[in-house]
């Protein structure tokens, strides 16, 4: 009869009416049976039910108002402003929060909704700005996504007030509100600023003032916003001319006045103006006075204005005309000399000599030192060997000028680049699991020996170390692109740690079915701790001096002839030179792959007058060779492929003296195949040379089974000028 999902006071009522029934029906009966005595005594029991939860229910509601009054009191006290929002309707919240905009606290109310509270806020005028937009803060709690994240906004109110905003929705049905004032932290963020913009605004002054070259600002308008000392005493104007404010063509007014700067550099000014103005960049030189010469630098600035930088060149300017009349007067000099010189054959010849040296030796400076033949990728050395080209033509070109330095550095430090990034790729591909990476074959000794003595007699010479080497007619079996590097790697390493007046030993020892290459020195030696770790990369023996290299050439040495099953071993004593040696096995030496050794030096003199054809893809390396070809005296036939060497052959009508082409070329072509297409339109052997990137035992035999010299990237030019005469006349 009564259902207990009822609310209490409903409850209640029914309990009320039930006991009324059941009196009234008990009074009326004359006889009280005892099924009236029990109903009599059930509404009884259900009375005092009724009177139980009646004081339950008034408990309740007092514990709640007083919960709530505790609650009202906990808020008012709070230092933060807060409310409560329950089903989006404001339930509860305490007055610091109700009075931050006073035009609409009037209107916070329990029951006032969550949107509705946005939209006032939004229409206060005692809210000055916020962060970020009330609808978007909004939006995200109605949404939901945000449950149980903070969203935060910043705002700003009257009387540079502020507070932070956070929201969070505690449950699904309530959501909080909490404002704390940030007023004194945004304060004191902005004096932090104003004193960093100041403190920046000084050293920015104190750069000026210390700065070697003058330095002033203009506005958009032209007028003197800021200069240092140095800009003053460059112009030769007075303080009093140069203050902040002052016009540019006053001043310009002014240097006229008393002659510091001529007439038509005031004519130019205009011009000057709209470059600056197009470009954002201005660079010019003028006369300053009677005898001083000024570079000037304009750079735009955001703003519209302008930073005028002046440099004194004065002694640079002299300078550069002393040179250039020197230069005017050596030229003259070596015109009269070359004119004796034609009717002296004895002496142009000693001349000639003198300068085919003074040149092998500057290409050998770019080259080089180690003479790695890399296993590198294609497109890895082909900027390479073009660098090396253009350094190559550079030095050449500026032989005589006072660029000489400045280009020999480059050379040098282009040769520590490659070297490093040759050692690097050999231990790379070394380590690797490629089963190309080397390829064991038939080998002769004698053709890697005095390929490596032609090459590192120069660097022996140059350290005053005397290199001999004894060659041995065995062959071997092993990799003979990783084998001249080793050889070479160990001789270099010889030559280096090699006081002058030194030796060096490159020879051979048989033992037993196996030979063994030695490599002697009267170096440095190594201790025996050093010995168990020199062939680690960037490891270097402890008595190495500073800056003698990266400790990467025994590592590369090493790891070859692991793979070709070489035993690598090293003698040493401090103070007593060292001894490293490569065992090896010996292989019949009638199969065995002769490596061709053309003249390491020029066997003439004069220019390279023969017609060349170069087929090269690659758009830089093809300009350099060019350029250094044409250096030597040759005429160039520049091709990128089969058919454009083709179309240079047909307009020629004749054959060139020799071709260099590369070996991979774009969309499957081949330097191979362009010089079999040469030769067949020409009808004649032209003599060729193939230089490539591809170190592989397949492109060095498919040169040899087309009459082609093979030359690894980068190309040493000592050995290309050298090669290509001699393959001309008929030696290749």
């Amino acid at each position: 009869m009564i259902d207990p999902n009822d609310p209490p006071h409903v409850q209640v009522e029914k309990q009320t009416r039930i006991i009324d029934a059941l009196i009234r029906r008990a009074s009326r009966q004359k006889d009280v049976g005892p099924s009236a005595y029990r109903a009599f005594q059930s509404a009884i029991d259900l009375q005092q039910q009724v009177a139980a939860q009646t004081l339950e229910l008034e408990s309740a509601r007092y514990e709640r108002e007083r919960t709530r009054k505790t609650l009202a009191e906990a808020l008012s006290s709070m230092e933060e402003g807060l409310a409560l929002f329950s089903d989006g309707s404001l339930n509860i919240c305490n007055d610091l929060f109700k009075g931050l905009l006073p035009d609409i606290s009037d209107q916070i109310v329990p029951g006032l909704g969550l949107a509705a509270y946005f939209d006032l806020m939004d229409d206060s005028k005692h809210l000055v700005s916020t962060d970020r937009k009330l609808g978007n803060v909004r939006r995200a709690l109605e949404s939901g996504q945000s449950a149980g994240a903070v969203v935060s906004v910043v705002a700003e109110v009257a009387r540079d007030r502020w507070y932070q905003m956070s929201a969070q929705q505690t449950s699904p049905e309530n959501t909080v509100l909490l404002l704390t004032e940030i007023t004194a932290i945004v304060r004191h963020n902005r004096r932090e600023k104003e004193h960093l913009i100041d403190r920046q605004a000084d050293y920015l002054q104190a750069v000026f003032q210390h700065m070697t070259a003058g330095v002033c600002t203009f506005s958009a308008s032209g007028e003197v916003m800021m200069h240092n000392g140095r800009f003053r005493d460059i112009l030769g104007v007075p303080l009093t001319v140069l203050q902040p404010g002052t016009p540019l063509q006053e001043l310009l007014d002014f240097m006229q006045t008393r002659a510091l700067i001529p007439d038509h550099a005031l004519l130019r000014v205009d011009a000057w103006r709209e470059e600056l103005t197009k470009k954002g960049a201005l660079t010019t030189r003028v006369a300053h006075g009677a005898d001083r010469v000024l570079d000037v630098q304009a750079n735009a600035l955001p703003d519209g204005g302008f930073l005028v930088e002046l440099k004194d060149v004065t002694l640079e300017t002299r300078s550069t005309e002393v040179l250039e009349n020197r230069v005017m007067e050596r030229t003259a000099e070596l015109t009269r000399a070359n004119a004796s010189l034609t009717e002296q054959y004895e002496e142009k010849a000693r001349v000639e000599e003198e300068l085919r040296v003074a040149k092998e030796r500057a290409e050998a400076a770019v080259s080089s030192k180690t003479r790695f033949l890399a296993a590198a990728s294609h497109d890895l050395l082909q900027p390479i060997n073009a660098a090396k080209l253009l350094i190559s033509s550079l030095e050449e070109t500026t032989r005589e000028t006072r660029f000489r330095p400045m280009v020999e550095r480059l050379g040098g430090a282009f040769a520590s680049a490659e070297y490093l990034l040759h050692s690097l790729l050999d231990i790379s591909r070394l380590e690797s699991a490629d089963p190309d990476t080397v390829s064991a074959t038939s080998v002769s000794l004698r053709g890697l020996m005095e390929g490596v003595k032609a090459d590192q007699m120069l660097l022996a010479a140059q350290k005053s170390v005397r290199l001999d080497v004894v060659p041995c007619s065995l062959a071997v079996r092993s990799d003979p692109v990783y084998l001249l590097r080793s050889i070479q790697n160990l001789v270099v390493n010889a030559i280096q740690y090699t006081d002058p007046g030194g030796r060096v030993l490159l020879g051979c020892r048989r033992k037993a079915g196996r030979v063994v290459l030695e490599v002697w020195d009267t170096g440095i030696g190594i201790s025996a701790r050093d010995q168990l770790r020199i062939f680690d990369e960037f490891a270097r023996a402890e008595n190495v001096p500073i800056g003698s290299g990266m400790g990467l050439g025994l590592s590369v040495v090493d790891r070859a002839c692991r793979l070709l099953d070489h035993s690598l071993q090293v003698r040493s004593k401090p103070g007593q030179g060292s001894v490293f040696s490569i065992e090896m096995e010996v292989v019949d030496p009638a199969n065995a792959l002769q490596i061709p050794q053309a003249p390491m030096e020029d066997a003439f003199s004069g220019s390279l007058e023969h017609i060349v054809l170069v087929i090269e893809n690659d758009a830089d390396v093809l300009y350099g060779a060019t350029q250094r070809l044409e250096l030597w005296g040759a005429s160039v036939l520049p091709a990128r492929s089969t058919r454009e060497a083709l179309a240079h052959v047909a307009d020629m009508g004749t054959a060139p003296d020799i071709i260099l082409a590369d070996y991979q070329l774009d969309g499957g072509d081949t330097g191979v195949e362009a010089t079999r297409k040469v030769r067949a339109v020409t009808g004649e052997n032209v003599p060729a040379i193939l230089i490539t990137a591809d170190r592989s035992e397949r492109v060095r035999r498919l040169g040899a089974q087309n009459d082609m010299s093979v030359l690894t990237k980068p190309a040493e030019l000592s050995r290309l000028r050298p090669l290509i005469d001699w393959k001309i006349r008929g030696h290749g």
